[in-house]
């Protein structure tokens, strides 16, 4: 049996999740910053790669990347290569791992007292010193909970990645499209082990975050 889609999804999942963190993170104390008007709209925004289907992200994705996209030739014409490649995949997990990193830390932003937030101002705090030393301290256990499940989420992507990435053994084929691969050639018991194996990862990811916050 090759055991390639299981390092692909870690690999994937990881870097993933650093990069939709840290946009997650930046974009949630800059739209705290937004007036109330536009901040309902950039909240819907930014939270459309959770409610729409997969395919529609990744078709979206294809259409940014693609080698017929003004992006697409532009890196095309440097060597770059983004459709059916390992980035792709990265990217994918990425766009839809990011608004569950972007909501939650943002709600832990959220509930911070904002007089914690008036006095750091009145005592000559910076702006960046108040967002370093402040609000990312005493939101803290919201960003663990958010890095979770985003990891989590980006895990268990399948529809963009497919889009996208395409499915290729032992670079583009992750956890989610070998379920796939095996059940399109009717190989069940494979198919039952990749299941078993990313509910059994997936456990293990959420137990911790559970545990951590009850503490």
């Amino acid at each position: 049996m090759d055991w390639s889609p299981l390092f692909i999804s870690l690999k994937t999942s990881f870097c993933a999740t650093i990069i939709a963190f840290l946009f997650g993170v930046l974009t949630a104390r800059f739209v705290l910053g937004v007036g109330v008007r536009w901040r309902g709209f950039l909240d819907v925004l930014l939270t459309l790669p959770l409610v729409l289907p997969p395919t529609v992200v990744g078709f979206g994705l294809l259409l940014f990347f693609g080698w017929n996209s003004p992006i697409g030739q532009i890196l095309r014409s440097v060597g770059i290569r983004i459709v059916f490649s390992w980035e792709a995949t990265v990217i994918a997990s990425s766009v839809v791992a990011f608004p569950l990193i972007y909501r939650t830390v943002r709600a832990s932003f959220e509930q911070i007292d904002p007089a914690v937030i008036d006095v750091a101002r009145t005592l000559g705090l910076s702006e960046r010193v108040i967002f370093c030393r402040v609000m990312l301290p005493m939101s803290l256990p919201g960003c663990v909970a958010g890095a979770v499940l985003g990891f989590a989420r980006a895990l268990g992507e399948f529809g963009a990645t497919l889009m996208i990435a395409g499915n290729i053994p032992q670079r583009t084929q992750t956890i989610p499209v070998a379920i796939w691969s095996a059940v399109e050639g009717n190989n069940m018991q494979e198919a039952a082990i990749w299941v078993l194996l990313i509910v059994i990862i997936s456990f293990l990811i959420i137990l911790p975050l559970n545990l951590y916050r009850h503490k």
